[in-house]
């Protein structure tokens, strides 16, 4: 029972922001505050472009705003952001002792809206007790890249690539920042959810820049060493086992640690199961993990399914791939 109890109340913070937006712009939050969203001190956040860099604006116009999920999930409730238009990272330095790898987070929220907290900051809060440099990425949405639009009933892509575009950004300015922040620049890795995870694909898969060099940062190369994602989504096409025409895939991608759960309500088993074939098929090293429960956006919060320990896994993964050393915390 506790099992379904938890696997509801992901499926119903889902449905209550999914449904509030598609009919009114914003989605359905407690608290909402009308200005960008801040992390909290010490951690201060950076502009992801520089001042005067004209970047394509968002879908749907609106101020970004950030507030509080109808539905707890785990217990807690969910830190929701919408209407990013001024794409930010916020560093979160390693903790204890530095292993001198880096990841950049891609938060999930369908395109339409970024879950900051449960698949952002308290991820970091795991990734930096475990000596490993963080960095979250507040990328641009509504509609910075493929998402279902209730209008047309239908699935619709940006013409220009903005969450790709942010996500590369990050990692050049990561790699060009990476001796002053005791980064090693060949272990930047990044770790996605949902719609983060299709980020995480695509941003693998993409050796070239998606955008023009705006100053010497964009020197550097912005595909990850290595790659996470979690219960991805807008990667297969049904019904059989068949990546989508969009999601190309390069043999010289990173190594890829894929996590889901069979019973995800929100993206199917597939989305998964689908990329973990095409990359093997390939030739890039891949990892994947699939548990019976555990349903949609379940972040690292602890909950009774065996799948909230996909950390440990993450953790060996990472120490094989030599990402991190083998006596790590």
């Amino acid at each position: 029972m506790r099992k379904h109890a938890c696997m509801g109340l992901m499926v119903a913070w889902w449905l209550c922001v999914a449904t509030a937006w598609a009919t009114t712009g914003t989605a359905n939050l407690l608290n909402r505050q009308a200005r960008p969203w801040q992390p909290a001190p010490p951690a201060v956040q950076t502009p992801l472009w520089p001042d005067g860099v004209k970047i394509a604006p968002p879908s749907m116009p609106g101020e970004e705003s950030f507030g509080t999920s109808t539905q707890p999930l785990a217990g807690l409730p969910v830190t929701v952001v919408e209407h990013v238009s001024r794409p930010t990272m916020t560093l979160y330095p390693a903790k204890g002792k530095n292993t001198g790898a880096a990841v950049v987070i891609f938060p999930g929220g369908g395109y339409r809206v970024l879950a900051i907290d449960l698949e952002g900051t308290e991820i970091c809060d795991w990734l930096t007790s475990r000596g490993i440099t963080c960095v979250l990425l507040k990328y641009r949405v509504p509609g910075s890249g493929p998402y279902y639009n209730e209008e047309c009933n239908c699935e619709k892509r940006p013409v220009v690539p903005m969450a790709l575009q942010d996500a590369q950004r990050a990692i050049a300015l990561l790699r060009e920042r990476a001796a002053s922040l005791g980064v090693d620049p060949h272990k930047i890795g990044v770790v996605g959810f949902s719609a983060g995870g299709r980020m995480v694909a695509d941003v693998s898969n993409h050796a070239e820049r998606s955008y023009k060099a705006v100053d010497e940062a964009d020197r550097q190369s912005v595909r990850p060493d290595f790659a996470m994602a979690l219960y991805p989504g807008h990667l297969w096409k049904g019904p059989g086992i068949t990546l989508r025409p969009d999601v190309k895939i390069d043999p010289h991608a990173p190594p890829t640690l894929i996590v889901q759960a069979g019973d995800d309500p929100v993206d199917d088993v597939r989305e998964s199961v689908t990329y973990y074939v095409a990359l093997q098929q390939a030739g890039v090293p891949v990892e994947m993990h699939l548990y019976a429960h555990g349903g949609h956006a379940l972040g690292v919060r602890s909950t009774p399914n065996p799948i909230t320990q996909w950390t440990s896994l993450a953790e060996a993964w990472m120490r094989n791939i030599g990402m991190l050393p083998a006596s790590s915390p």
